[in-house]
């Protein structure tokens, strides 16, 4: 049953070649024809917070301007929160507080601004994290509340430790790939919950992860991550074609049934309906 609502997972530095190595249950709903996968080319640079903002508002950092993860300011672009808002359906997050800094309210103060309910904010219900390390198991239980407490039409998750685990053992670790293995088994968990309640899920990553602990440049270890769909709206199908990083934001808008921003691409991926 279509609902028009939906679940964007963002796990943070999640390599397309590691995702499709050890993420077995994700693997598995493309095998069983329900999530088709691509692969996606992230802009540049492939730094966290710039690729936070172009996932969310389908805008290139040249366009946007947050260039570095030392730019710390509120969004000046028309976010997908905005964009669900204004056309009258419900918004959430569970996330790292850069994203309270881009969408709610920069700078994040850790006292007051670590749990934002029930705002007229673009992120109605948030809640956020501001350690790294901060246990994705902790958030996908956080995210399932706000699944079932605020009943958001789009959610956005979040979570840090593939990241914090790649910058502390590089991506040519046990330590990285069993991460991996680790978020894979939160998501068998996790998504037939959405599923469940109607939603359509996208997960996906900012950025990759490299063999030195780090990201950034121009690599296809920096750039190319995983973007897997489940949606009747998008056939399930395993696709060839590079996928701009540009394409999700009017991927979320076409599965939401909203119009998209003037700044965002057209959508053309492969499968659509």
């Amino acid at each position: 049953m279509a609902t028009n609502r939906v679940v964007l997972i963002v796990v943070d530095a999640l390599r397309f070649d590691t995702a499709c190595s050890h993420m077995g249950y994700m693997q598995h709903l493309v095998e069983s024809g329900v999530a088709a996968r691509y692969q996606v080319r992230s802009e540049v640079p492939a730094l966290s917070r710039p690729l936070y903002e172009t996932i969310l508002t389908g805008t290139p950092p040249i366009v946007h301007g947050i260039n570095s993860n030392r730019t710390v300011r509120l969004s000046t672009q028309q976010s997908l929160f905005h964009l669900a808002k204004s056309s009258g359906k419900k918004t959430a997050a569970a996330a790292y507080h850069w994203v309270s800094e881009l969408y709610n309210s920069a700078p994040f103060n850790v006292m007051e601004d670590r749990i934002q309910l029930d705002t007229g904010l673009p992120i109605e219900n948030g809640l956020f994290y501001f350690e790294d390390h901060y246990p994705d198991s902790h958030l996908f239980a956080e995210a399932s509340w706000l699944l079932e407490q605020k009943e958001p039409d789009f959610l956005y998750i979040h979570p840090m430790n593939v990241d914090d685990d790649g910058h502390k053992f590089t991506a040519d670790s046990k330590e990285y790939r069993n991460r991996v293995l680790s978020v894979d088994a939160l998501l068998s968990v996790f998504l037939p919950l959405c599923k469940e309640r109607g939603y359509d899920v996208i997960v996906t990553a900012d950025h990759g992860m490299t063999a030195d602990g780090n990201h950034g440049g121009n690599t296809a270890e920096d750039r190319h991550v995983p973007l897997f769909v489940l949606s009747d709206k998008v056939a399930a199908a395993v696709s060839d074609e590079l996928v701009s990083q540009l394409e999700i934001a009017p991927l979320v808008c076409r599965l939401l049934e909203i119009e998209p921003s003037e700044a965002m691409v057209p959508l053309t991926l492969e499968g659509c309906r």
